[in-house]
C-alpha cells in the first residue's frame, strides 16, 4: 500500500489550495479515506472523511463550510480543496486509508498513512 500526497505549500489567508492522495496497492473504491493534519507542537487532528463509494462526507467543526472531501475512484485518488485558509490551518497534512468502507474520526480506524504534505498559511 501507498499513499502520496502532493498539493501543500504556502497560502495568504484567504486563499485556497487543493491537496491530493494518489493511492496505490489495494482496491481504492473498497475503503473510506480521511485526511488529517498536525500542526507544530500540537496532536493528530482528524479532519475529513469520505466513504468507499463517495456518498457521504463527514468534516470537523472547525473547517466545514470552507474544505471539501472529494474521491476519483477511476484515478485512485482522493482530495482535499481547502478554501478561506486560516493561519490555524498550518500543519502537515496526511491522507489515511481506512479498515473499512465508513471513515472513522479516530487514528486507529486507519491502516496506512501517506508522508504528509505541508500547509502554511501565512501573509
Amino acid at each position: 500500500v501507498q499513499l502520496v500526497e502532493s498539493g501543500g505549500g504556502l497560502a495568504q489567508p484567504g486563499g485556497s489550495l487543493r491537496l491530493s492522495c494518489a493511492a496505490s496497492g489495494f482496491t481504492f473504491s473498497s475503503y473510506a479515506m480521511s485526511w488529517a493534519r498536525q500542526a507544530p507542537g500540537k496532536g493528530l487532528e482528524w479532519v475529513s472523511g469520505i466513504y468507499n463509494d463517495g456518498s457521504d462526507t463527514y468534516y470537523t467543526d472547525s473547517v466545514k463550510g470552507r474544505f471539501t472531501i472529494s474521491r476519483d475512484n477511476a484515478r485512485n485518488t482522493v482530495y482535499l480543496q481547502m478554501n478561506s485558509l486560516k493561519p490555524g490551518d498550518t500543519a502537515m497534512y496526511y491522507c489515511a486509508k481506512g479498515r473499512g468502507a465508513t471513515p472513522g474520526r479516530a487514528a486507529y480506524e486507519y491502516d496506512y498513512w501517506g508522508q504528509g504534505t505541508q500547509v502554511t498559511v501565512s501573509s
